[in-house]
């Protein structure tokens, strides 16, 4: 699977989004471009593994973002 095609098949599913400082953001993907920016919704901020904030909206700027990936236990 290639990295477009994965991105296509989280659209809309909750994933985790770890920034290169190292903060974490669980949300569901409402969207994304090309430069990689992300709007997340129903979105929590983890920073150290513990629950830090909970935004209804957030966007994550797409050069900060170190990996996505689908959350653990959101069926494949």
């Amino acid at each position: 699977m290639t990295p477009s095609e994965f991105l296509a098949t989280v659209l809309g599913r909750p994933v985790e989004v770890k920034l290169d400082t190292g903060v974490v953001y669980k949300g569901v993907l409402a969207s994304l471009d090309g430069f990689m920016n992300l709007v997340l919704e129903q979105t929590e901020e983890f920073v150290n593994g513990k629950k830090t904030r909970a935004y209804g909206d957030a966007f994550l700027r797409g050069n900060n973002v170190t990996y996505i990936s689908l959350q653990k236990g959101a069926a494949a």
